[in-house]
């Protein structure tokens, strides 16, 4: 197959305002990375484009800000040579062409001066290093001196130079070549998924923040999976992510065995990817089962048990976010309420799901709890379809009876119809426990269905409670 055609993405109003600069600037320039790779995998979403300039890409931006109508602030980076602004939703980044030396304990490289061919071999992958000459001389050109489109076309993903040297220089290539694995679904070329293996303790160097940027980024893949089989494969998971990596394995004792909960999370993670985009919840599903690592028992006549995985697993969360350095925020108590969680609604499904123990759910879960279904629903992995079939239709009429209760008892952020201010008033009290105790009778009291939730029954029983705690009433 030859090179595509480049006429009709150059006859766009930008490219040819970019070529006019060029050729009043004499400075050569090229459009290379991500925005080529994806034109030539004929993807049209792309809103970032890299340019890079042999010479000055700071003036070939300034010059190009000034010619695009309507175009963003532009920003310069002066210490790296870098300049961009978005124009039209789209970012353009420009760069001065370079070649980088790395040290051996550091991702950042010493940078100079240098040819497009430089610039080329400094890139990450052929797939990236694929350049369009924006030049009048020749200008559309595709510049292609790893075989990039090849790769394309076959699906691989391989490294312009020695593997070796382009994961040791650069250990973030590691987990870019797993991300883009996982997001177009290429292999990773052999030599190349070998040099990462051999590499993988050099993660180490990589800042927290720009690891997590990168398992985000595979996290949100349409199949996670792909991903992190190959994170498990090189042994790069064990270094970032041990709790999912100690949930690989099946032991089997007198007879008993448990199935592998590292696939089985994959296998969950890709379901819940059918249904949401939201990334925390995504994060829930790998992390629900991590709890089985620690709490895993056999049982003399019973056999595996994993008791309190789901507490267990709650405590790690916040421990795997802190170490990530992850956001300790909303979010990972986020996470955390719905690996503690994870099992109540498969428990309700598997029984007679009464009133009670649904409002019970709801309220323990308040505005998660459609998120918390979601994930059981994912937690489905059975490959005997008469029992997967039962479980989702024992989680619909569990997923009925939450619309019922809520619309009925209204228990979502439920509180309580009688609060402090009102017990105080009423039996004239200071801030004591029997106010506590007043407040969580009535609050089972609702949730169990013993009476509505409606401020004059909780004031009946609010009463009557008094009463049996001794207190003096005031009417």
């Amino acid at each position: 197959m030859n090179l595509p055609n480049t006429d009709d993405l150059l006859s766009l109003q930008l490219f040819q305002i970019i070529k006019k600069v060029v050729e009043k600037s004499k400075i050569e320039t090229y459009l290379i990375g991500g925005f080529v790779r994806d034109f030539l995998l004929n993807k049209k979403e792309s809103k970032d484009i890299d340019i890079v300039a042999i010479g000055s890409g700071i003036e070939i931006a300034k010059s190009v800000q000034r010619e695009l109508p309507n175009a963003g602030k532009i920003q310069i980076f002066k210490n790296y040579g870098t300049a961009m602004f978005i124009w039209e939703g789209i970012v353009l980044e420009f760069v001065g062409a370079r070649k980088e030396s790395y040290s051996k304990e550091s991702r950042n490289p010493i940078v100079e001066k240098g040819t497009l061919e430089n610039d080329q071999n400094r890139r990450d992958f052929t797939i990236n290093a694929i350049a369009i000459s924006l030049n009048s001389s020749d200008f559309g050109k595709i510049l292609d001196p790893f075989n990039g489109f090849d790769d394309i076309k076959n699906g691989v993903i391989k490294t312009p130079l020695n593997p070796n040297k382009t994961y040791s220089d650069d250990p973030l290539r590691m987990l870019r070549a797993v991300r883009f694995a996982s997001q177009l679904n290429f292999k990773i070329e052999k030599k190349s998924l070998n040099s990462i293996f051999e590499n993988k303790d050099r993660i180490e160097i990589i800042s927290k923040e720009r690891v997590v940027d990168e398992i985000n980024k595979i996290i949100s893949t349409r199949k996670p999976s792909v991903g992190f089989r190959i994170l498990e494969q090189t042994g790069l998971l064990k270094n970032i992510l041990p709790e999912i990596q100690n949930l690989k394995g099946i032991e089997e004792i007198e007879g008993f065995k448990h199935k592998d909960n590292f696939y089985h999370t994959l296998e969950v993670l890709d379901n819940i990817c059918e249904s949401t985009n939201n990334l925390w919840l995504r994060w829930s599903a790998l992390l629900h089962d991590i709890g089985k690592a620690p709490t895993k028992k056999i049982v003399k006549d019973v056999g595996w048990t994993f008791h309190g995985h789901e507490f267990v697993g709650s405590k790690m969360v916040y421990k795997l976010f802190k170490r990530l350095k992850m956001p300790l925020n909303d979010k990972m108590k986020y996470v955390q309420k719905l690996v503690l969680m994870s099992s109540r609604p498969i428990i309700i499904a598997q029984e007679m799901v009464t009133d009670a123990a649904v409002r019970r759910l709801v309220f323990d879960a308040g505005n998660y709890i459609d998120d918390l279904i979601c994930l059981c629903k994912a937690d489905i992995t059975t490959k005997n379809q008469k029992k997967f079939s039962e479980y989702h239709e024992n989680f619909e009429v569990v997923t009925n009876k939450i619309i019922e209760v809520e619309k009925r008892d209204k228990i979502r952020n439920f509180q309580p119809p009688v609060d402090g201010d009102i017990i105080m008033e009423y039996f004239k009290l200071k801030p004591c426990r029997e106010i506590g105790k007043i407040k969580e009778v009535i609050k089972e009291a609702i949730l169990e269905g013993k009476i509505p939730n409606e401020k004059n029954a909780a004031l009946e029983l609010m009463r009557l409670t008094g009463k049996k705690l001794g207190l003096k009433i005031n009417e």
